[in-house]
């Protein structure tokens, strides 16, 4: 038996409901997720969606590879491949290239809120979710947002654009080349020029469309391009590339105010990526290393390739996809050939048919991805994406048969 005097000072140092508090602290109350005991799975589908596509082996195993620190001289190294690569595919000599460290919808809003101040007048060309979003984007900052609108598949006439730029006088004017939510790529050749006649910036998204569809940034007079990695690219989600002209440089770096997000502030990341000039890189974010490794290692691919192959070969197999669907009877949802999207095929969902129905059973029974409508184009179409490692002809004959099986066995109502 323990002294009195001992004895009172174990319960001066650890009274009785201290004692109790460190067993109920020590205890673990939430059991450990039995899904997460058991090994990852995931199924093996051909992914003809809008959006991500399919990982070549070579990507796949860029991804595999051990990471290192992100701002070791072998990073640095890579992310001068990326710019390199971002410049090819992008057809610019623009030195402010870089991939921002998130999806495209990243890039989005690191364009506007690089370039666009409160106050300043935005025009929005919007055919389509994406416009819809970069209107709010703009409005969110405190722009006077001014739109254009056509319905889904439609698209905007050069006189139509200079009408609006002599109206509304905006800074940046933002198109969606390609359109994903309804099928639509935008012609480009001199909507450059008309803008820098009018001292407007020309932001342009090519998230859907870079790679399957000429795009020469230079030579077309686009300010800022930018896309994602998911789509002709092969690459996961998770890294945009985006290139910025000297015109909206000098926009950007002579700004009265500090843009909205530190994270996206071009300022900085032009420093991290080694754009600036400075002979230092300083530490800004902890960038998706793994997702820098996979992006190098797609635009090597497209490289390989080469840009004018792509572009052919996305032609030729949206070519033969929209032959094999005109032969079911299915109804292509642009109607005019020019301006089909060439990675993404929109379909006018058949009378009676429900498209979920449709989606589901291609999934079910074909492992086949195929999508509906996005914003105003939901419940309209029907979206088939062939981006890229997807770009080819038996992915287009799989996706055909899939179709073909689900208007068998899919209930079709009354009209």
């Amino acid at each position: 038996r323990l002294p009195r005097t001992v004895n009172c000072l174990s319960r001066v140092l650890h009274p009785p409901s201290a004692c109790r508090s460190r067993r109920a602290m020590g205890s673990v109350s939430i059991p450990p997720p039995a899904s997460l005991l058991r090994p990852l799975e995931t199924p093996q589908r051909l992914l003809s969606g809008p959006g991500p596509s399919n990982v070549p082996p070579r990507v796949l195993a860029a991804a595999a590879r051990q990471i290192i620190g992100h701002m070791h001289g072998e990073m640095l190294e890579i992310m001068d491949d990326i710019k390199k690569g971002i410049q090819y595919a992008f057809q610019t000599q623009n030195n402010m290239t870089l991939a921002m460290s998130g999806p495209g919808h990243v890039a989005m809003e690191c364009a506007i809120f690089n370039t666009v101040e409160s106050g300043e007048s935005v025009l929005v060309a919007v055919n389509g979710i994406w416009g819809e979003r970069a209107a709010e984007i703009a409005e969110r900052i405190g722009a006077r947002v001014n739109t254009i609108v056509k319905p889904p598949g439609g698209y905007f006439t050069k006189e139509e654009i200079e009408q609006a730029l002599v109206e509304h006088k905006p800074v940046i004017f933002f198109l969606t080349h390609g359109e994903s939510s309804s099928g639509v790529v935008h012609p480009l050749d001199g909507i450059g020029d008309l803008c820098h006649s009018h001292n407007c910036l020309f932001l342009l998204d090519a998230v859907a469309s870079l790679g399957g569809s000429p795009i020469l940034m230079d030579k077309q007079g686009i300010d800022i391009l930018y896309t994602g990695s998911q789509k002709v690219l092969n690459s996961p989600p998770g890294t945009a590339p985006i290139s910025f002209s000297e015109r909206a440089c000098k926009k950007m770096f002579h700004r009265k105010t500090k843009p909205l997000s530190y994270f996206l502030d071009m300022g900085w990341l032009a420093n991290y990526w080694g754009c600036d000039g400075k002979p230092t890189r300083t530490y800004h974010h902890t960038g998706p290393i793994s997702g820098f490794f996979t992006l190098r290692e797609s635009l090597a691919i497209l490289a390989e390739m080469g840009l004018e192959n792509s572009w052919n070969r996305h032609k030729e197999v949206a070519e033969h996809l929209h032959k094999g669907l005109e032969s079911m009877g299915f109804k292509l949802f642009v109607q005019e050939k020019h301006v089909r999207l060439p990675t993404v095929t929109t379909i006018t969902v058949p009378p009676g048919y429900d498209w979920r129905e449709i989606t589901v059973y291609a999934m079910k029974h074909h492992n086949v991805e195929i999508s509906g409508g996005l914003g105003p184009s939901s419940g309209m179409v029907l979206r088939v994406g062939l981006m890229g490692y997807n770009s080819n002809k038996a992915n287009a004959d799989k996706v055909l048969e899939a179709l073909r099986e689900a208007l068998k066995h899919c209930h079709k109502s009354k009209v």
